[in-house]
């Protein structure tokens, strides 16, 4: 299944610092995992900080909505 960023999630990744590697990684193995409306809420905890990243999952791919520290 492949990744898809929104020009969104584009923006905050570079502006937060971020990799898309961390990005999907937190998609993969997240630490907490919620789900609202349809939405994903992962969170991971990396090197910097803690992380949280909103997706939705569709039927070939998962679209990154956005992403911030908490």
């Amino acid at each position: 299944m492949g990744f898809i960023f929104t020009i969104h999630a584009e923006l905050r990744i570079k502006k937060r610092k971020l990799t898309k590697e961390e990005i999907i990684d937190t998609v993969k193995y997240p630490d907490i995992t919620l789900k609202k409306y349809d939405k994903y809420y992962v969170q991971k905890k990396i090197k910097r900080g803690t992380i949280e990243v909103v997706y939705e999952k569709k039927e070939k791919f998962i679209r990154i909505i956005t992403v911030y520290w908490l």
